[in-house]
């Protein structure tokens, strides 16, 4: 009895699995396929021949497929959608055209599928393959569901214009929930986002709006049909109104960057329009760039407080524009004595920043000072502990003195870190008269005392001739030299007081 069930079963099982061979697609089976509208969709055909022993490969010469698609549904007039005939050719249905295809190399191996690239909603519908070799025919049947996420207004989508993002299906039962999902989470109700009819409203969408977007269907008859959606949004770089710091006198660099290239919209020409209100007259610029680029930034050469404020960039893209506010506040330093200050003197430095955002804190640091020697220098050092670096906008110096000389700088920082700084340089008036050049000084000194050696020796040599002078005429070595009269008394009492004189002098 068992022998006589095996043999039945293999009688009845056999034609099954040589006519349908284990994969889906197979002859008398009927499958469904779903794809999103502009994806690509490949529908299954896997086929393997009946005759024992044979392959494809060995068939191939005399093997065609004809794609032919029913319509909406099994009851409507078929027409071909592609056909390839044993000798190579091939007949493809122009509205079609080129989008359908079958791969040459799989036809040997029993690979029948159709590829539809890209689909489009008309495409919905039940599909029908006919495999031809010699007599036999084998045929695989695939009905294809197209779902469609549509937005509203179309792509460029552009941060804070209102967006409808609808997801529709070809399936004919009735709709009974619709769900939706961001980055896999699924999206709450809330101001910014509603679901009407199916539909998901996004009243300001943003940058953090971007990314994955997969709507779920569920029908009545419990089909359940999904579809991703890849939403870019074009936008801006960085935060909504970013605030640029910059010190007064030095060049600043307003942003103002697109999220994605132009070109990714077919945008092949984008120029930025630049304006700033100051002192009742507006200003403006105009900064282009060519398609591979995104980036359109303001570079101001010297700022000071009059350039400050709220600068706005427009972007226009298509029949949108889009705008972005960019604020400078500039760093000043306003100390309490313009100019040099006098040694001793009392100074106050005063740091400030236009437009305050309200979370700014400052700190004061001596980059750099100028003392005349070591032993200054290390004076300098040790006095400067008190203040060499203080916080707050304000930098009080009760008497200013030879080491608080140099750069002052004065920081700016936020929750996000530093923002900018300024630089103040001190210096002192007068601050070298007390203390005149060593080698000025070594010079006055010779030359005094090369006088007054001078002034001695003729001094000393006055004395001597008059010595000789006076000698007695007696004396035979000075005969014939001085000639010297004898001299009474009264001359001599006189000659004495000229000579007491002479030496006093």
């Amino acid at each position: 009895m068992r022998l006589v069930s095996l043999v039945l079963f293999l009688t009845f099982t056999l034609p099954v699995f040589s006519a349908g061979n284990i994969l889906p697609g197979a002859a008398g089976r009927e499958q469904k396929v779903w794809a999103r509208e502009g994806s690509s969709a490949v529908l299954p055909c896997y086929l393997s021949p009946r005759k024992q022993g044979k392959s494809w490969k060995q068939l191939s010469d005399w093997t065609s497929v004809l794609w032919k698609r029913h319509g909406g549904s099994a009851h409507q007039e078929p027409h071909v959608v592609l056909e390839v005939e044993y000798t190579g050719l091939r007949k493809t249905a122009l509205p079609m055209r080129p989008r359908v295809s079958v791969q040459d190399s799989a036809l040997r191996s029993g690979n029948f599928s159709l590829r539809i690239d890209p689909v489009r909603s008309g495409d919905a519908g039940l599909y029908e393959a006919q495999v031809t070799y010699n007599t036999e025919v084998q045929s695989c049947q695939v009905e294809l569901g197209i779902v469609t996420v549509t937005l509203s207004p179309p792509s460029p989508v552009v941060e804070s214009d209102p967006l409808l993002m609808s997801c529709n299906s070809s399936h004919r039962a009735g709709l009974v929930e619709t769900r939706w999902f961001h980055n896999g989470r699924p999206v709450p109700t809330s101001k910014n986002f509603y679901s009407l009819h199916g539909a998901l409203s996004i009243l300001r969408p943003s940058m953090s709006d971007s990314g994955s977007w997969h709507c779920q269907l569920r029908y009545s008859d419990n089909v359940i049909v999904s579809a991703t959606h890849d939403l870019q949004i074009l936008g801006f770089d960085g935060p909504a109104n970013p605030v640029v710091y910059a010190a007064a006198g030095s060049a600043a660099e307003l942003p103002c960057t697109l999220s994605y290239l132009p070109s990714a919209f077919g945008i092949s020409v984008v120029a930025a329009h630049w304006s700033h209100l100051a002192g009742g007259h507006l200003k403006d610029w105009v900064v282009s760039q060519n398609q591979s680029s995104r980036s359109f930034p303001l570079r101001l050469p010297a700022v000071g407080p009059g350039d400050a404020g709220r600068y706005s960039c427009a972007v226009p893209v298509g029949s949108k524009t889009m705008r972005r506010d960019v604020t400078l506040a500039v760093v000043t330093v306003t100390p309490s004595i313009p100019g040099p200050v006098s040694e001793g003197s009392h100074l106050l430095l005063i740091c400030s920043v236009t437009h305050l955002q309200g979370h700014e804190r400052f700190q004061w640091k001596h980059l750099s000072s100028a003392p005349t020697n070591k032993k200054l220098a290390m004076s300098a050092s040790h006095n400067l502990k008190d203040h060499r670096s203080q916080t707050g906008a304000n930098l009080d110096i009760p008497q200013v003195s030879q080491k608080d000389v140099g750069i002052w700088e004065c920081s700016v920082y936020g929750p996000e870190g530093r923002l900018g700084a300024v630089e103040y340089g001190l210096q002192i008036t007068g601050a070298q008269v007390s203390s005149p050049p060593t080698i000025f000084s070594g010079q006055v000194t010779f030359g005094l005392t090369v006088t007054l050696f001078f002034l001695l020796m003729v001094c000393v040599l006055v004395l001597a001739l008059q010595k000789r002078a006076r000698l007695p005429a007696s004396y035979p070595a000075l005969e014939g030299i001085v000639a010297v009269a004898v001299p009474n008394k009264k001359d001599v009492e006189e000659s004495q007081k000229e000579t007491i004189q002479q030496t006093e002098c």
